[in-house]
Parts: structure tokens; C-alpha cells; sequence
């Protein structure tokens, strides 16, 4: 009967939960600093790791019944003195949703079931900003008798710092109901370092753990070149029929999160009060998120249930389970505050990439999850580009590119202008929040400076000269098509704000502008049963991902004959892992794969493009937090790791949303 009800109890938990198989599973996801990452199927077969690939250990251990030892995470260290982990725990599981990834070890007579919670809900700002992740620890009988269990849990000190080896100030301390351990760097090089693969070398790591749990914490190692451990042990738990939980909170004081225009911010939690005083201190963060425990757990609960439904009803397991595994992928590749001016700052980072801080054609692939659950947020990822160009600090007539090198918010450091890519993609991503606002306030806001990049396009977008557009690691390209297409729904949308704001000889001008030239890009792109990569190579072509903007504005630029021709002509040059990017090479892009697909008409058309990305998700090879861009030959990744740019994979929830009588989210 046991056996049953924990069989019912185990259907129950992982119902919406579908996600077996990753390249690496997200355990801490929170910002690009605190990143932690398993890279492997099993949890204690590796050390856990930072997204960047360095070892960031965490380690677990469990005893029971005073007899067997097992290692269920991470790898052997010298944190337990009592005796070595002689055996490793029997995963019998893992699964993914959309804030969790959960573990079930059996250990014996005792079930295991490890949960990391990283409480992301994109419309609660508050919570959002928590760098909080909650460790449960749940035991139960397997057997029917009762057992004993030790456990024990440690967290590097290489959390906090950039490279193994820098000194370590470690404390002891107790907030309210909660006692912590905390470790942070001698030096405290605030904001001292910018780049790529880089991780946070100050502020301070915190493990705390509630009071009533009988646990007891410690410093260890740190001596004579010793990797500081926090190490926390619940050194007696009795386990009887009903379950045990014991819980650890782990979080990050950042202090200061970016610099924006030579002045350093604070990340969010600091500075805003959303419902009574902001927390001081990172002790009240803590509290304050104990407290809230069981709320957001449920809330956590509803969330993961909800998005996986919609998105399985929307598009099919495989899109479901895309979507899952993109989530917290996307959010943990930013960080959030308020510029002095208070305006909300939603700032991305260029994983693996090059390292730019608020990339404008990493915001647009990144668009659909944030337009999906919260403008605002959509809103913080412009609102940067836009203080750029009206500050005066930005003089070209075009948008910039990014606003620096993270964590320096200071200016564009790319060698390169993008500026037909990036004035079509604040004008569209503008009409976007218009869109999903129902009205054209923000817009309003920035009118003049989008009217400047309008008539940049109305100049120059139509056949582009030789430039970069977002897909730069393909080299530069003149009379680019997608680019093209890019221009001609960035005027029309531009036309459709005008509407909004009662702007009749603007609106007029702009819309039938974007009628003409999508006419003409269908006569000079045409080439047989496709349209062409370039206007002069009618022997290639390319995934036309940027039509989306056309369907999802409703702008009717472009005749559907122009998707129906194109998806046809899609679904013969698909490989194992995904449709290639274009006909110059046999690498692709994930995010793009979505957003092609969902030019498709029917359900099953959808599904043919999306079943590819699915089998890259389970069979790459490589075990790194998901790339976006990978050969569809093998599933090799190509490059990039990490980034924010799978948020959009949510465009086809995206589109349901918007249209009438589609679930909220």
C-alpha cells in the first residue's frame, strides 16, 4: 500500500514536470554571476558548476542508520571528516519545470528527494530580484520501518570568487529565525572586472538555514590553501511513515550589480520597496524569503503547471518541454535594477559570446518570454538604448548596438555598428510592448528618437549595403532579405504606433510605404518555390524568422502565399537537429527555428520544425548549459552557451496570447 500511495505521491509531483534530459541542469539561476549548473545526467557524477563550465561545488552527502554512506551531489571533498562517502547514491530520477529541477535518490531504506528552486515568476518584480534559491531535502521510508539519517551539505567558497585561490573572509551570523554562514572576498574588487568568462570576485555568499532544524553549521578548510567549504549537517533526523523535510536557503549579496553610465547600481531588492520598507540587508532578504516559503512554493507550484499545460496545448510535448528548458535559462542571463532616473533596467549579458552588457539583437530574439509575462520587463530591456541616444551620449541616426562590456553599462564597446538590425528591432520591439500594453504610451515617450530611426530605414532597410545583422557570426552580407524583411515590418509597425497616437498623415505615409516595398521584396527575393537569401543569389535562401513581427502585429504586409512558400520549402531542408540558419552552412539557430515555425499554418507543419530542436535538447553532446546556435548534422553546439536568447522560444505562446480567447498566462 506504501508503495502505492509514494508511487500516486511521485505521479502527483512531476505530472507538469516533463523534462528529463538536458545538455546541463540549472540548480541556482538567478544572474549571470549566480549561475550554478549540473553538467551531467547523474548529480554526483561531476562537480557542480558555474555556466561558464568552472567548477563551483556543491556537495552532499547522506548516512542512515549510523551504516551506509552515500554521495548524492557533486564530487569527493575534504569537507566531511567522519568518513568518505563509500558509496554513491541511486538517482532514480531527474526532472525539470520551469523553476524547479527535482532528484530522487534511494539510499537504502530511505527515499531522497533533493528540489532547487529558483522562484522566478516573471510578474512578481519583488520575488524576481530575490537571488534566493530554496535546497529541500525530503526522506522518507522506502521499506515500511523506520530509519536514522545524517546529512550533510557544503558550498564552495569558488562561489564567490572569479578564480580558485583568492582569499576568502568567512562569518558565522543568525537573522531572526535563520543562522548562516557567509564567505566573501578579501579584496572586494567591486565592479572591477568586465568580460566574458568572468564570475563575481565580490559581495558575499550566504547559507543559512532555519533555527528549529537542529543544524549545525561550518566554516571548513580555508588554511594553508584550503578551498573554504560552508558546510551545513542535520546530524540526527528520524524518519517514520510520514515524510521528513529539512531546508536550505542559499543567496548572493551583490552589492552593486552594474555600473550605468559611470555610476554604480544596486541590484533591485535593495532599493525597492514593493510592499512595506525594502529589505537593508541581505539578512532580511533572507528572512523575508524564509517567511514566504510555503507561499511561493505553492505559487511556484501553480506557475510550473500552468506554463507547461498552455505551452503543451499550444504547440505539443516537444515545444512544451523547449519552453521549460528555456525558462530560467533566459532570466538568470540578466540582472535588474533602476537607473538614477528610475527607470527599470533589465540588463542581458552576451554568454560565450562576447560579452556585452544589453546587446540590442540579443533583447529581440530574447523578446517572446518577457512580452509573454511582463512588458515591464520588455520596457527595462530598451529603456537603456533609448537613455543612450536621447542623453546625446549616442549621436548616430541609428541605434546602438549594446551599452558596453558587463558589468560596465558605460557605452558601446562592439567594434561594429548593426544599424539596420538594430533600428528595426527597437522599432519592433517598441510596437511590441505597444501591443502587449494595449496602448501606445512608451511609445509616446520615445517618439521623436523612434522617428529617427524610422526615417533611417526609410533611407536605407529596403536592399541593405554590406553590414552584420544579428546573426554576425555568419559574416557580413549585402542585399540581405531577412534583413530586409526586418525594415519593411519595422515601417509598418512604425505606421501602426502613428496610428495609435492619432498621428493620420504618419500612420498613412509609413503603412502604405511598407505595402509598396513588401511588393517589391516579393518580386526581387522571388526565386521559383522560395525567396532568396540575397536579392542578387537566386540559388539561395534563408529561414525569413524576422515575417513573425508582420503575423504577430497583425500587419498584413506580407500575403500568407509568402509563409505558405516558405515553410514548404523549410520542411525538405531540415536535418537531424533543425532546419539550417540559411544555405551557406549547415549550422543553425534554435530561437529562429521557433520563430519560423510559427509562420507555419497548420499544427502538424509546426511540430515537423520543432521535433528537430527537441532531439538537439536531448542528444547534443555537449554538456553545457543550452546553446543557441549548433550544427543540425550532429548537434554539436558551434558556439554560445547560456544566453538569454532561448526566452524565444516562447513566441508561439506568445502568439496565442494575443490572439482572442487564448489562456492567460
Amino acid at each position: 500500500m506504501k508503495k502505492i500511495i509514494f508511487f500516486l505521491f511521485f505521479l502527483q509531483q512531476t505530472a507538469f514536470a516533463q523534462l528529463r534530459k538536458m545538455p546541463a541542469y540549472p540548480l541556482i539561476t538567478h544572474s549571470t554571476y549566480f549561475s550554478v549548473w549540473s553538467f551531467g545526467d547523474e548529480l554526483a557524477e561531476d562537480s557542480t558548476r558555474h555556466w561558464t563550465g568552472k567548477p563551483q561545488e556543491l556537495v552532499g552527502h547522506i548516512r542512515v542508520d549510523g551504516e551506509e554512506y552515500y554521495r548524492f551531489l557533486g564530487q569527493e571533498s575534504n569537507t566531511d571528516s567522519r568518513a568518505p562517502a563509500t558509496l554513491t547514491a541511486d538517482q532514480q530520477w531527474v526532472s525539470v519545470n520551469a523553476t524547479q529541477t527535482k532528484y530522487q535518490f534511494a539510499c537504502g531504506g530511505v527515499d531522497l528527494s533533493l528540489t532547487f528552486t529558483s522562484p522566478l515568476l516573471l510578474q512578481d518584480l519583488s520575488l524576481l530580484s530575490r537571488p534566493v534559491t530554496y535546497i529541500s531535502f525530503r526522506l522518507r521510508s522506502n521499506d515500511g520501518r523506520s530509519h536514522t539519517a545524517e546529512i550533510s551539505f557544503s558550498v564552495s567558497g569558488d562561489l564567490a570568487v572569479n578564480t580558485p585561490g583568492q582569499a576568502l573572509r568567512s562569518q558565522k551570523g543568525s537573522a531572526g529565525p535563520l543562522s548562516f554562514l557567509r564567505t566573501g572576498t578579501r579584496e572586494q574588487p567591486i565592479l572591477g572586472k568586465k568580460g566574458d568568462d568572468l564570475r563575481i570576485d565580490w559581495g558575499w555568499l550566504y547559507v543559512a538555514t532555519p533555527s528549529g532544524q537542529d543544524a549545525k553549521q561550518h566554516i571548513v578548510g580555508g588554511k594553508k590553501g584550503q578551498p573554504v567549504f560552508l558546510q551545513t549537517d542535520f546530524p540526527s533526523i528520524t524518519i517514520g511513515e510520514d515524510p521528513v523535510e529539512k531546508l536550505i536557503l542559499i543567496g548572493y549579496d551583490e552589492r552593486y550589480s552594474v555600473q550605468y553610465f559611470q555610476k554604480n547600481l544596486q541590484p533591485l531588492w535593495r532599493t525597492e520597496a514593493f510592499s512595506g520598507p525594502a529589505p537593508s540587508s541581505m539578512e532580511g532578504l533572507l528572512k523575508q524569503s524564509y517567511t514566504d516559503y510555503d507561499k511561493v512554493l505553492s505559487r511556484c507550484d501553480t506557475f510550473n503547471k500552468t506554463l507547461y499545460s498552455n505551452a503543451l496545448t499550444a504547440g505539443g510535448p516537444s515545444y512544451a518541454q523547449l519552453c521549460v528548458a528555456a525558462y530560467r535559462q533566459s532570466i538568470a542571463a540578466h540582472t535588474l535594477a533602476r537607473s538614477p532616473d528610475g527607470e527599470l533596467l533589465f540588463l542581458s549579458k552576451e554568454n560565450f559570446s562576447n560579452g556585452s552588457i544589453n546587446t540590442v539583437d540579443v533583447t529581440y530574439p530574447s523578446a517572446p518570454l518577457y512580452l509573454l509575462y511582463n512588458p515591464a520587463l520588455m520596457e527595462g530591456m530598451l529603456n537603456g538604448i533609448f537613455y543612450y541616444s536621447e542623453s546625446g551620449i549616442w549621436k548616430k541616426p541609428f541605434a546602438a548596438h549594446d551599452l558596453g562590456t558587463y558589468p560596465l553599462a558605460n557605452g558601446q564597446t562592439y567594434g561594429e555598428d548593426m544599424p539596420v538590425e538594430e533600428c528595426g528591432n527597437m522599432v519592433l520591439l517598441t510596437a511590441a510592448i505597444t501591443r502587449a500594453r494595449g496602448n501606445a504610451d512608451y511609445a509616446r515617450r520615445h517618439w521623436t528618437t523612434l522617428g529617427v530611426w524610422a526615417r533611417y530605414l526609410e533611407q536605407n532597410g529596403f536592399d541593405p549595403a554590406n553590414q552584420l545583422c544579428t546573426d554576425d557570426f555568419a559574416g557580413h552580407l549585402a542585399r540581405n532579405a531577412n534583413l530586409s524583411v526586418k525594415a519593411i515590418v519595422a515601417l509598418g509597425a512604425y505606421g501602426w504606433m502613428a496610428q495609435q497616437l492619432g498621428q493620420a498623415d504618419t500612420a498613412a505615409h509609413y503603412l502604405e510605404l511598407a505595402r509598396t516595398l513588401a511588393k517589391k521584396w516579393m518580386d526581387m527575393a522571388a526565386s521559383g518555390d522560395h525567396y532568396s537569401l540575397t536579392f542578387d543569389k537566386k540559388d539561395s535562401w534563408s529561414q525569413k524568422y524576422n515575417l513573425i513581427w508582420d503575423k504577430l502585429l497583425k500587419l498584413n504586409l506580407f500575403p500568407t502565399e509568402v509563409y505558405e512558400k516558405e515553410i514548404a520549402w523549410y520542411l525538405q531542408r531540415q536535418n537531424t537537429y533543425g532546419l539550417p540558419l540559411d544555405s551557406r552552412e549547415t549550422y543553425t539557430k534554435s530561437d529562429w527555428i521557433c520563430w519560423t515555425a510559427e509562420l507555419a499554418s497548420s499544427q502538424e507543419d509546426f511540430e515537423k520544425l520543432i521535433e528537430p530542436v527537441y532531439n538537439y535538447l536531448t542528444h547534443s553532446p555537449d554538456r553545457v548549459p543550452l546553446s543557441d546556435w549548433h550544427q543540425t548534422t550532429n548537434g554539436k553546439k558551434v558556439g554560445f552557451q547560456a544566453r538569454s536568447v532561448v526566452g524565444g522560444y516562447f513566441i508561439r505562446l506568445l502568439d496565442q496570447r494575443w490572439s482572442e480567447g487564448s489562456p492567460k498566462p
